[in-house]
């Protein structure tokens, strides 16, 4: 009985979000930024926080939209599409905010992206 309460209770982890483990969450954009993707990115902070995670998704699109430069649009992105299932998109965007990270420590050593990485 005891096996079986372990195999299921591994099932279950398997199924969560890398998010859920990693106890990630969106990030605020750089001062400076275009006001555009700060309004959007902003917006999709407040959704994530009310677990509006599709809706979040389609801010932080838009604030990429506005700046595709920014490390922390696509990383946001990459949350996202996690939290929706959605690993495969998930993956190219993790990708692209480390391509644009420029040191940016906290991006680098995400673990939800080096863990949809493989580092």
């Amino acid at each position: 009985m005891k096996k079986v309460m372990l195999v299921l209770a591994a099932l279950c982890l398997l199924g969560l979000p890398v998010t859920s483990l990693a106890g990630e969450g969106p990030m605020s954009l750089p001062a400076g930024s275009n006001a555009d993707a700060v309004k959007h990115n902003k917006e999709g902070i407040d959704h994530w926080g009310q677990g509006h995670y599709d809706v979040a998704l389609k801010h932080f699109q838009a604030a990429s939209r506005a700046d595709s430069s920014l490390a922390q649009t696509h990383f946001n992105e990459a949350i996202s599409l996690d939290k929706l299932g959605r690993h495969g998109e998930a993956t190219m965007h993790f990708k692209a905010a480390k391509k644009h990270a420029g040191g940016n420590k906290a991006i680098l050593d995400s673990p939800i992206l080096n863990g949809h990485l493989g580092h």
